[in-house]
């Protein structure tokens, strides 16, 4: 009986809290009937514009958004700015139907955790969900290259003062975390960078936390994002 009692006080892994938003109820049903019947997630809600999902995220404290870009009252970018800032423990995993869509990035820019087209496969969402929860980002590598050509590395007024932003830290970065950095931008995991640079992935994770302290990012994603603000990576390199 103690045996017994022990097996059933063994912790059971809680189920992921997922809130969809977009302003197509044909979409939002489809994501309910793919992400419900999966093991482990639990979708809690829906909201049918960014203004909405803010809401029921800090009522229902989802740990996952799936967030669409283009919708009424709130859009996705600053849905996922008042996000980010109300509820902190809340990712955001964001969803266009454009590849070459500037908001995505946007969208990146304000504290989401990866975004991915719309015409992805049902597995491909789960898994992305399931990363998107442990804190790693989720770029999508067909639209990543494409993106960041036409919109982050695009010339912005008013020019940042010398010193400032991503190129900047640059010189702060010790030649272990600048490659670190060039390796993300390109792709890799962390497994992939500890066998490319044949060091520990406990030392990977050290190096990025050091790096992402220094970049002033929270995720991959915005480290992406500056590698190429940064010029360190260049639309059509890899790692």
């Amino acid at each position: 009986m103690r045996d017994a009692f022990a097996h059933a006080d063994q912790a059971v892994p809680a189920a992921i809290r997922v809130l969809i938003a977009d302003d197509q109820l044909l979409v939002r049903r489809g994501l309910v009937l793919m992400l419900g019947p999966e093991p482990g997630v639990d979708v809690v809600g829906e909201a049918a514009d960014g203004a909405q999902a803010v809401e029921l995220a800090r009522r229902l404290r989802p740990d996952v958004v799936v967030m669409d870009i283009r919708m009424p009252v709130l859009d996705g970018i600053a849905a996922t700015e008042q996000l980010t800032r109300q509820v902190p423990g809340c990712r955001v995993l964001a969803l266009s139907t454009f590849d070459m869509d500037e908001h995505v990035v946007g969208a990146l820019r304000a504290g989401a955790c990866g975004f991915l087209p719309k015409d992805i496969s049902p597995e491909e969402l789960v898994s992305a969900l399931r990363v998107v929860h442990t804190g790693e980002a989720v770029v999508a590598p067909r639209l990543l290259t494409r993106l960041i050509s036409s919109y982050v590395t695009a010339p912005r007024q008013p020019a940042r003062p010398a010193g400032a932003g991503p190129a900047g830290v640059l010189d702060e970065l010790t030649p272990r975390e600048r490659e670190v950095w060039r390796l993300i931008a390109g792709g890799l995991d962390n497994a992939g960078i500890a066998a490319e640079m044949f060091i520990s992935p406990s030392t990977v994770k050290n190096h990025i936390t050091a790096l992402f302290a220094k970049l002033q990012v929270r995720d991959r994603a915005q480290a992406v994002i500056a590698a190429y603000e940064a010029g360190l990576i260049t639309a059509g390199e890899r790692g």
